[in-house]
């Protein structure tokens, strides 16, 4: 009776040490949240609005041709992340980039294509990302990205990346253009309330996980805003570096970056939170 009941406390302990295995290869998948995952956010963001414009008007491809290309796209980079067994800085990050340029076109196709008002795909885009979060929490019970150990949870993650990067393009544009603001006014108004957030989680101790993703959502808003203004010519409001120049300029940063952290391995996320 001894033997029998060590030989199964062994195996629940080979099976625990497996599925912690397993849970830290899952973890790995994404990225630790440091100041290099800010800085390419951003970049992403800003390459997502000036991408997607320099696709459909430069190159007169249309929003329609641009957003199927694009979908496809993505779809092939979201095979290879969920495919990968850990995290895979160039796969990540190539992700990022294309659910921003998507993103952006859901949010083009429904004001410039069907005439939604900004207003109207804001709040849309707001409800779907809220409700997004409940689903995701109510399921899971937790929101923390150092959380993602299943596909379940990976699915709920990139569900919310692409409603933050739509609502974002939605929200900065209502409000730089919408509200006529202008693009630098916008971009130091999100930048603003970026730092607000900022100082509430490192000074008063705001919850980590919130601080976070109010964090990822004002980056979009803010990248948008950016990109407009380094890209629009002087008498749009911008100082005229056109889609191109600014597509290339920050997509050469990210890869730069990419490149460094492939080496050096510096965000790779060891953390484990249930």
């Amino acid at each position: 009776m001894n033997q029998i009941n060590s030989t199964d406390s062994k195996l629940a302990f080979d099976e625990a040490s497996t599925g912690s295995l397993l849970a830290e290869k899952m973890l790995n998948k994404v990225p630790e949240v440091t100041i290099f995952f800010w800085i390419i956010k951003i970049m992403a963001t800003t390459v997502g609005e000036t991408a997607a414009d320099f696709l459909s008007e430069t190159l007169k491809l249309g929003l329609t041709i641009t957003t199927v290309i694009m979908s496809i796209f993505l779809i092939i980079a979201l095979f290879y992340q969920f495919k990968a067994k850990k995290y895979v800085p160039k796969i990540y990050w190539l992700t990022v980039v294309l659910i921003s340029i998507v993103g952006t076109l859901i949010t083009d196709n429904l004001t410039d294509n069907l005439g939604v008002s900004l207003v109207v795909t804001t709040i849309v885009f707001s409800i779907a990302l809220i409700a997004t979060f409940a689903v995701w929490y109510r399921s899971e019970k937790t929101l923390s990205i150092h959380s993602i150990l299943t596909v379940k949870r990976e699915i709920f993650y990139w569900c919310t990346v692409l409603f933050t990067f739509a609502l974002g393009t939605a929200g900065g544009d209502l409000i730089s253009e919408g509200l006529d603001i202008g693009y630098w006014k916008a971009a130091i108004m999100f930048a603003a309330l970026i730092l607000i957030d900022f100082l509430a989680y490192y000074r008063y101790k705001l919850n980590a996980v919130l601080a976070f993703w109010i964090g990822y959502i004002l980056t979009r808003p803010f990248g948008a805003s950016l990109g407009d203004f380094l890209s629009q010519p002087h008498a749009d409001g911008g100082i005229g570096l056109g889609t191109v120049g600014t597509s290339v300029l920050f997509l050469l940063f990210i890869l730069i970056i990419v490149i460094y952290l492939t080496n050096v391995e510096k965000d790779t996320n060891r953390k484990s939170v249930d």
